[in-house]
């Protein structure tokens, strides 16, 4: 099962690649110019989770490893990017295949850092980005459906409908959520359409903003509008992650921050992956934590560790994280028959410890 990503856009010199940078603790080119990022950088991601710190406490192993998620940074986005300006075209097709996309927007003053734009407005900035997804889409909408009414013998009559939908409601500057149903939608982001995949944005706002915020207006415009969005200092994050987790943390004390942005943007972007977490147990060896989708049945989920288990499926041994830490032990949950065996259509559910039983 490959790792489920989400991509981090925006237009140039909006702090893309610092958040990269502070998401992944990594080393992506950061430069003061449009374009510094031809090639997209993909990071693995952690994703802290209390549960996994618990259960770790108490198996005491020498090895523990959380659930991962990928981001994938695209270079700038420009004015008329639908139409190949700045690589436009390249870009966005870089997007098309990743499940969630996080739109930077820019806050920070930036001296020394120049904005395409020439003033900072991230009202404007958010409605050029989406006119030019809402024309990306457009232009590929028409170019599937003169391809689909060419083969419309070997294309669903159900996909072409779907297409002329999306094709009116995009004319009209609409959003296909506003009119797709759940299932559409999904099928809809399946295809591409960058305009139905879930999107959060990230206003990245200067250091001193995350203590005292004058973001009122650009707020009220995104409730209006019912979306998500995150605060972060893009740059204040990556600096952090120079220092150990407990200085951290007492710098973020310091500050009365409560939480990493990143920290609450991974989880957002986890929920919006619709992805839950089941553990392993490995003797007292590892412990760790696996991000499935909401839905996988044991076999599927087995196939995440590795593609023998699930071949070679026979049964899921399951005990809810939250009972094995009451227990306090596998070997006491055994002996009370807390652990339930489960064949492969099992729905996994989020929290659940499992051992596989397969054959090589």
């Amino acid at each position: 099962m490959a790792n489920l990503s989400s991509g981090i856009i925006g237009l140039p010199n909006v702090g893309k690649s610092t958040l990269f940078n502070a998401l992944t603790e990594g080393e992506a080119e950061v430069a003061n110019f449009p374009f510094s990022t031809i090639s997209p950088n993909k990071g693995i991601v952690y994703v802290r989770d209390r549960r996994l710190e618990e259960i770790s406490r108490l198996i005491n192993p020498q090895k523990i490893v959380p659930a991962t998620i990928e981001f994938i940074d695209v270079a700038g986005l420009v004015k008329n990017a639908h139409q190949g300006e700045g690589l436009g075209n390249e870009f966005l097709s870089r997007i098309r295949g990743i499940e969630v996309l996080i739109e930077v927007v820019r806050s920070f003053k930036g001296k020394g850092v120049s904005h395409p734009e020439g003033s900072i407005d991230p009202i404007r900035d958010i409605e050029i980005l989406e006119l030019e997804l809402f024309l990306s889409d457009l232009e590929m909408v028409e170019q599937r459906l003169t391809k689909s009414n060419k083969l419309i013998k070997s294309v669903e009559k159900e996909k072409i409908h779907l297409f002329e939908k999306v094709k009116q409601t995009l004319t009209k500057g609409k959003s296909p959520h506003s009119i797709c149903s759940e299932t559409e939608i999904k099928e809809l982001s399946k295809e591409g359409f960058l305009t139905a995949k879930p999107l959060i944005y990230v206003v990245n706002i200067e250091g001193e903003e995350v203590i005292n915020s004058s973001l009122k207006t650009l707020r009220e415009f995104l409730k209006q509008r019912k979306t998500e969005w995150v605060e972060i200092c893009a740059q204040l994050e990556m600096e952090l992650t120079d220092f150990p987790l407990e200085e951290r943390k007492e710098f973020l004390k310091e500050l009365k921050i409560k939480e990493e942005g990143k920290n609450r943007l991974i989880k957002r972007v986890y929920q919006l992956l619709n992805l839950i977490t089941f553990f392993t147990i490995t003797g007292g060896k590892e412990v760790r934590a696996w991000a499935i989708e909401k839905g996988t049945m044991a076999r599927e989920a087995a196939g995440k560790i590795h593609s023998d288990m699930e071949k070679g499926f026979i049964r899921a041994e399951v005990i809810p994280i939250a009972r094995l830490l009451e227990l306090h032990s596998i070997k006491e949950a055994k002996e009370k028959g807390e652990i339930k065996i489960e064949g492969k259509d099992y729905k996994v559910e989020d929290g659940d410890v499992l051992h596989f039983r397969f054959s090589n």
